[in-house]
């Protein structure tokens, strides 16, 4: 896929098939994505990969705290 430049401008093409892409994929978009971009993604595959991912702090607490009030 292509991903849009304010969220990856490293590369031009993201294999999501790939595991190792997909997370850190999923990383930039929950750190440089807008709302659209964020909805767009499996809320339920950020769920699972949160405790892996390298976010920074602040997003980080934010989603567990979603995650969290959502149960």
């Amino acid at each position: 896929m292509r991903p849009k430049r304010y969220i990856v401008w490293s590369t031009d093409e993201v294999d999501l098939d790939d595991p190792f892409q997909r997370k850190w994929y999923i990383k930039q978009v929950l750190t440089y994505g807008r709302a659209e971009d964020i909805a767009a993604l499996d809320w339920d595959e950020i769920e699972s990969l949160l405790p892996e991912l390298d976010l920074p702090r602040h997003i980080k607490a934010m989603w567990e705290a979603y995650f969290n009030a959502a149960k």
